[in-house]
């Protein structure tokens, strides 16, 4: 959803990106098991429920929404936590005739010296609604743009999709993913998100509004605790590089209607989520000849933009995610998987350390691929209402994603 700047990259938006972006603070065959329900499906018909059981899908499955926090790992030497929430509850409205809201929130630190941030819990208020999460550093530079637009709601937010997270020449920086059942990940390495004095966080919130067709309903009051600490001369600033691949995916067989078109299933993208994000087209372009190819798995080979070393990774789909890889020089004798999920689970998407960190050179070549399945859009709760559609990227939670998350490091 990001338009590319340069090789080494701000990224704005949530759990989207373009082709490949470095976030600086400046900065095949389908599996057999198909992917759960999405947070919040109404799952409790039991001709759904059937349904889904029939194709290896539990409708309940990885839903622990009672909000109760995720378990606290201790605080190590020199750390120490600080809770933030949203100034006031903010209920949800989907713009544009569609049923997806992403709305970014400021809240303050009041940070007096220089921090590296080592952790991070968001906290949904209301997890039904809420999609995922994405936690932005607002370097200092930029905080009184961020509070200009949040004051123009009247300290309540501003609608955020695409690149809207504080403008296209911000920078900020892409700290924390939160997906359903997200819980606090820790490295053991000397690194964190560097955040300077006066600088702000923006929570970037998808609220999802599929069981009330788009209808505003209840509200949300989010939070996130931070796990904060001085760092020490050695202390690495880590960023966040995204990688994405297209989505072509047609109806399955026997589904018929006019989003079953491309350029139609395309327009409806655009209607609802504006010109000002990543578009199915520029992924096709960055990704091959930008030709669209249909099927039900589709990749990206992407060059690395600068000497890295990468502690952790993440995969992010939504409901008709199947399978989420992430590989290292594919197809040579230097090949290596940083991430494979073989049975995506949207319920069950978690930061993955590596076993120990791996370094890669610019030049080098990152490969994102994902597996969908349009045949669950008449198996999930959520889904099964909705008219069948050719899906390609977009930033709604019927609509899809590929993508690749890599907590890095830049290196010299």
């Amino acid at each position: 959803m990001r338009k590319r700047k340069s090789d080494l990259r701000l990224l704005v938006g949530a759990a989207c990106a373009s082709a490949l972006m470095i976030v600086v603070a400046a900065c095949s065959s389908s599996p057999a098991k198909p992917a759960s329900t999405d947070a919040g499906a109404p799952a409790d018909s039991a001709a759904s429920s059937a349904a889904a059981a029939a194709a290896g899908v539990d409708p309940h499955a990885g839903h622990d929404h009672s909000g109760t926090p995720a378990p606290t790992s201790p605080l190590r030497p020199g750390e120490h936590f600080q809770n933030l929430s949203m100034a006031r509850s903010y209920t949800p409205s989907a713009p544009n005739g569609g049923t997806d809201e992403y709305r970014c929130l400021v809240v303050d630190p009041h940070l007096t010296k220089a921090q590296y941030l080592v952790g991070t819990q968001f906290q949904p208020g209301n997890v039904p609604i809420v999609h995922h999460a994405v936690v932005f550093a607002i370097p200092p530079e930029d905080a009184a743009a961020a509070r200009a637009k949040d004051a123009a709601s009247g300290g309540n937010g501003w609608t955020c999709f695409g690149n809207d997270v504080v403008g296209p020449n911000s920078r900020e920086a892409w700290v924390d993913t939160w997906t359903p059942n997200g819980a606090e990940v820790l490295l053991q390495q000397d690194v964190g998100f560097a955040l300077k004095p006066g600088s702000l966080l923006v929570m970037q919130i998808h609220y999802n509004l599929l069981a009330t067709g788009g209808q505003t309903g209840s509200s949300d009051l989010s939070s996130v605790r931070l796990r904060l600490t001085d760092g020490t001369a050695a202390t690495k600033p880590l960023t966040t590089l995204g990688l994405s691949a297209p989505i072509e995916l047609p109806c399955a067989a026997g589904e018929t209607g006019p989003l079953c078109d491309r350029a139609a299933a395309v327009a409806d993208v655009e209607k609802r989520f504006g010109p000002d994000r990543l578009t199915e087209d520029e992924l096709l372009k960055e990704c091959g000849n930008g030709t669209p190819v249909p099927g039900n798995t589709q990749h990206c080979d992407l060059p690395v933009p600068a000497n890295i070393t990468v502690y952790a990774a993440l995969g992010h789909m939504h409901l008709l995610g199947r399978a989420i890889k992430v590989e290292l020089n594919p197809g040579t004798p230097n090949a290596k998987t940083l991430l494979d999920v073989p049975n995506f689970d949207f319920d069950n998407q978690k930061i993955t350390p590596m076993p120990s960190p791996v370094s890669i050179k610019k030049g080098d070549t990152l490969r994102v691929t994902c597996t969908h399945d349009a045949s669950l859009h008449q198996l999930l709760p959520q889904l099964k209402t909705l008219p069948p559609r050719y899906v390609v990227w977009g930033d709604g939670t019927s609509d899809e994603m590929c993508l690749g998350l890599l907590t890095v490091s830049v290196d010299k």
